[in-house]
Formats: structure tokens, sequence, C-alpha cells
């Protein structure tokens, strides 16, 4: 029976209580060999150091001027470093991490013939435990069953006791847990809600190159290390952290627009009786019923007490809502 994948585009409150999601638009870079750990250490902000078989990181990859090729998830799967990101970062980093890859014992591809479906509910993990006898969790996110490896991702579910899984595989493999499951199955686009609303950045090839990692929050979901050995671009991260010179930051903004949205739409700050562009649509979510979650990179210090709007064409405008991150941008220097 061939699987059917869901073309409605639910808002957050309208979806189902499980669920599964299709995350096609994620891919990884895998790192082998026996230097893949001290070459990979020299080359992203988080501590490659920490990783083990049952742990997950985040964290960014720079060029050396300390602007971002990417961010990702690092796991450990099959005795090598897999880097999970946006299909649209992967070219640019791999081809960055292969240029310097050539002096070290390490051998640097992409990820192929795998696939990465999503659980969500509050019953995901009893889902889970009808096909695995290990489940990840908070202390475990990580865990390989087989061939399938399964992270937990924690995110913040406003009070309630929805799970968050990604399980990754062969396409036959993981059609074994979908048929199983009877879960409806949505498109990559719901797991791009889940990313806004908790904060977590989403790159696309228009800001390759653009930003250092705390302007997307990357200290603030623990992915840079400041106290590791030197890596690509540790000057600026550092200069950034150390002498407060970063005045940007990811935000989640919400509105309803029965009008369609995309990523060339302008947000616009009142200043006085004027309006000016603040900011472009990094990333976002249009729900069928109009309801709207977007990700953008503003002011750090900006508020609900600024009045935003996200200009759809000459005459057409909507008032946008601030939705409070699920995480503090004032962190330590870890």
């Amino acid at each position: 029976m061939p699987l059917v994948i869901k073309n409605q585009l639910p808002s957050l409150s309208e979806l189902p209580e499980n669920y599964l999601i299709k995350v096609d638009d994620l891919s990884a870079i895998i790192l082998s060999g026996e230097e893949k750990s001290s070459y990979l250490q020299g080359q992203v902000t988080c501590d490659v150091n920490q990783l083990n078989e049952q742990n997950l990181l985040n964290g960014a990859h720079c060029d050396a001027k300390g602007k971002m090729y990417a961010n990702f998830r690092l796991f450990n799967r099959n005795n090598a470093h897999w880097l999970l990101q946006p299909t649209a970062t992967i070219s640019t980093s791999l081809a960055a991490l292969q240029k310097f890859g050539v002096f070290a014992k390490v051998d640097i591809k992409k990820a192929e013939n795998v696939v990465c479906y999503a659980l969500v509910g509050n019953q995901a993990k009893a889902s889970l435990k009808e096909e695995f006898t290990q489940i990840p969790d908070t202390m475990s996110p990580v865990i390989q069953a087989g061939s399938t490896t399964l992270l937990y991702i924690a995110r913040n579910n406003n009070g309630t006791s929805e799970q968050h899984y990604l399980l990754i595989d062969s396409q036959t493999k993981i059609n074994t847990f979908l048929e199983k499951s009877l879960l409806p199955i949505f498109k990559h686009s719901i797991w791009n809600l889940h990313e806004i609303l908790n904060g977590f950045p989403i790159m696309n090839t228009n800001i390759i190159g653009e930003y250092v990692p705390q302007m997307l929050n990357i200290q603030a979901i623990n992915g840079i290390s400041f106290t590791k050995g030197c890596y690509l671009g540790q000057e600026t991260v550092a200069r950034m952290q150390y002498l407060g010179r970063n005045k940007r930051a990811l935000f989640t903004l919400i509105t309803d627009s029965k009008l369609p949205v995309n990523e060339a739409s302008v947000i616009e700050l009142q200043l006085g009786e004027n309006w000016r562009k603040a900011a472009n649509v990094l990333s976002y979510y249009q729900a069928d019923n109009g309801k709207c979650y977007l990700q953008t990179i503003l002011a750090s210090d900006i508020n609900n007490d600024n009045n935003l709007r996200l200009k759809l064409s000459e005459n057409q405008f909507v008032p946008l809502t601030i939705q409070a991150l699920p995480y503090s941008l004032h962190t330590k220097n870890s």
C-alpha cells in the first residue's frame, strides 16, 4: 500500500494529537576515518570532543571571517559523524569541509540512500516502543536500533506532553514502521513550523556567508563552545561574545494573512509616522487558514512595544506580533 503524504497545511492548533512528518528537506554531511573528530573539531563551533554515541550537539560551520555556511545537529551513526542540516546548505558546507579535509585522514561526503521522518505527539514514545526496544530521551537523545538511528529532539511544547523524534534509515526500513503506525503523514513544512516556534534557525542559500552564529542564536541553543580550541572563524565569534558587538538576533513572528507570504515579503518597523524596512523573511510557515509563523533576524533589543508589519505588496500589509523564544539570548560563555 503506497504511503500518502497529506497536502494540508494546518495551523498549530489544528494538528492531530499524533502524526508523522516526511522531513525530506534535511540532508547530512558524513565524516568518517581515524581523524574525523580532530578534523571536525577545528572546523565547527561546538565541542566535538563532547560527542559520544548517545548524545546530540547543535553547532555551526563558519568561514574564516566567522560567517555561517550552515548550522546543524551533530550525532554519530555507523562509526561516523553526521551533520544533519537543510539540504540548501549542504553543497557549500561540504565543499568547504572537503577543501581542508585533504590534509587529514578523513572521508567527507553527502549522505545517500537514507530518509528522515519525524514522529510527533503525546503518544509518540508509546508508538516507538511498539517497534523498538530502546527509545531516546533527554539523557540519551541518540539511539541506534539496528540500522535505524532514533533522535530525540528537545522542544518547548507549552507545558504539553508532546514528544518529537526523528527516524533515519533507508526508505524500505522506515516503511515498516510507517505502515504499522497508521498515523497521518504531513509534508516537511510542518517540521519547519516546529523549528520556527522553537527558535531553531532554518538557513537557506540566500543567507549563506551573511551572518555570524550569534545573529542566528546559535549560542542560545548551546551550539557554541567558548572554551574549546581554535576553529575556523573563532576570532570573530569570540569577539562578538566578549566585546558585546552583536546587535542582532533571531526572532519568531506571528500574523494572519489570507494573502500568500513568501521569502520576498519584507518586514517593516514603524519609526514615528513612517515605516522602514527592518528585515527580510528568513523562513516561514503559512497554514491554510492564513495563520503564519515567520523566522527573521532583527535588532536584538526589539520587543512588542515596537510596531512591526509584513509588507506583502506595495499597498498590502499585515501586523506582526513577536512570539516569545523558548530560551534566553543571554547565555554564559561556556
